[in-house]
């Protein structure tokens, strides 16, 4: 397995990957057909993430992109100490490392960039990511009621953070 930091050589395996998550899981936050099929803009987010000291790296398994982590930096002083995670893996790819490895290198880019909180939303109903969550220090702080609205029906997500 490989992880990387997301390049605009990168730009089309990533956006693949994420429309097949779509399709895959209601857990994220993007419905099927939902997301823009835009590479450009894809380009135009990674150049983004750079300039305001984010990070999205991606996990390379057999030659196909598995999986990302995405770590959105607050941009002013007061929130800069903290970034807002999102990962996802596709299924064919879950349970043989790929979020483990994702992790490993997201909280190594974390202490690198003098970051000092890891934040995050999981719907309550996802017990899976809950577990691995908690398995790398996350903590449940709150619930967010009605957060989403997936297949007609509102459900909560929790809140989660690590301190660093």
């Amino acid at each position: 397995m490989t992880i990387c930091e997301l390049t605009k050589e990168h730009a089309q395996d990533f956006l693949k990957m994420q429309l097949q998550l779509d399709k895959e899981t209601d857990n994220m936050l993007f419905e099927a057909g939902e997301r823009p099929n835009d590479i450009e803009r894809v380009h135009r987010n990674i150049e983004y993430t750079k300039e305001i000291g984010s990070v999205v790296l991606l996990a390379y398994k057999d030659e196909v992109c598995a999986g990302f982590a995405l770590a959105n930096r607050g941009t002013l002083n007061r929130v800069r100490h903290s970034a807002y995670i999102v990962i996802g893996v596709l299924e064919a790819y879950q349970s043989i490392g790929v979020g483990k490895a994702l992790f490993c290198e997201l909280i190594e880019w974390a202490k690198d960039n003098a970051i000092k909180r890891l934040e995050l939303t999981v719907r309550t109903s996802n017990q899976i990511g809950i577990s691995l969550y908690e398995k790398y220090g996350f903590e449940i702080e709150g619930v967010k009621k009605h957060a989403m609205l997936v297949n007609g029906e509102y459900v909560d997500e929790y809140y989660m953070a690590r301190i660093l």
